[in-house]
């Protein structure tokens, strides 16, 4: 039973983000389908500092960003006290909704140069994922980062170089591998409650223009606004085209791939990891099959992964669909299918079906009769 009133360390709050404390306090059910199972009710722990508060900073003030901060504002002693991004619009909204007194500016680096911030979500576009995160931990500063973590695999390992040689909570941002539904499955993967995993299957889908990244232009976005050089930051030049900053290019941003496909697949390949399970195929395809608007990526795709472990579970094959222009209303799921049974998982529930497989030479006693 968890006692929400003792208080913890400020050490304790910001290790504890890497366990997924951004992910506030939702209450999920362990259902079943059958009586023999259990219901089990989870809740997370809420974190508080015993003796001063969390000074946090945001770079990258966008929707992301600043959902971010509000989940980690609903955590008691924690406070944001600085605000970093390139479009002044942004800066501006931030100190209304927080203050005239919050530091803003265009320059991350004056925020991490301030000795008054403990702990910095950066929310920025892909490609400058690495960069911010690298320099974060090294002036001291504990990183929630937003998936993906970096913009291309040859960078991960400066990060995971960092994050080791300052001693600081490095958190790579997913919802999904944050919430209690996931937690909860893998610790039943784990605990072989419906045998060996052989199979898994999810899908993101959304029908709108925003899930679409076709964002609207903000009133206030003149040219004069916007520091473009330092949004382009390593990028390849381009001239200013508000078309430019959405996740639909290549240059800058991951796009389905690092930014749903991360969101449904990494759900299995957290469980496939923690099991020393290794994909050893990958094949994925999509299309542009809808959006006409000079974006570079595809809107719908389809990846799968065959995966093989070294010991106890046999191989298994996972693919993760995602369409930004379904039918379906925005369906998402995550399926894991095992050799006595599957589980369906979501935000906050995991249904776990137990329907042990029929072996192969039991069929063939059957039809000898024996």
């Amino acid at each position: 039973m968890i006692d929400r009133t003792t208080p913890q360390s400020r050490r304790k709050f910001l290790n504890s983000l890497a366990a997924g404390a951004l992910a506030g306090g939702a209450t999920p059910k362990f259902l079943s389908t059958r009586e023999r199972n259990h219901i089990h009710t989870l809740a997370r722990q809420k974190y508080q500092s015993a003796n001063d508060q969390i000074q946090l900073a945001v770079i990258g003030a966008g929707g992301m960003g600043m959902a971010d901060v509000e989940t980690a504002l609903s955590i008691p002693g924690v406070r944001l006290v600085a605000v970093a991004d390139c479009f002044d619009g942004r800066l501006a909204t931030a100190r209304e909704n927080y203050g005239q007194d919050l530091f803003a500016t265009r320059d991350y680096r004056e925020v991490l140069a301030r000795d008054d911030v403990d702990a910095v979500i950066c929310a920025t576009p892909d490609h400058w994922h690495k960069r911010i995160s690298v320099e974060a931990l090294t002036a001291g500063k504990s990183v929630y980062c937003e998936k993906p973590m970096v913009h291309s695999i040859a960078q991960g390992a400066d990060v995971v170089k960092a994050q080791n040689e300052s001693g600081k909570t490095f958190q790579v941002g997913s919802q999904g591998m944050s919430s209690l539904g996931n937690e909860k499955a893998k610790e039943l993967l784990a605990a072989g409650e419906f045998g060996e995993l052989n199979y898994a299957e999810g899908f993101w889908a959304r029908n709108d223009p925003i899930g679409a990244w076709q964002y609207a232009i903000p009133e206030n976005a003149p040219e004069e606004t916007i520091d473009w050089e330092m949004f382009l930051g390593d990028a390849p030049q381009k001239p200013p085209t508000i078309r430019y900053v959405s996740s639909d290019g290549e240059i800058i941003a991951t796009t389905v791939l690092g930014s749903r496909v991360t969101s449904s697949s990494i759900y299995s390949r957290a469980f496939i990891s923690s099991l020393h399970l290794w994909a050893h195929v990958n094949h994925g395809t999509g299309g542009l099959r809808y959006w006409k608007d000079g974006r570079e990526v595809p809107i719908s795709c389809w990846e799968c992964l065959t995966t093989r472990r070294l010991r106890r579970i046999r191989h298994s094959t996972s693919h993760f669909r995602v369409n930004f222009v379904d039918g379906t209303s925005g369906t998402t799921f995550l399926r894991l299918v095992g050799s006595e049974g599957a589980m369906d998982v979501t935000w906050t529930e995991v249904v776990l079906r137990r329907n042990k497989a029929v072996s192969p030479t039991d069929v063939f006693k059957s039809e000898e009769g024996g």
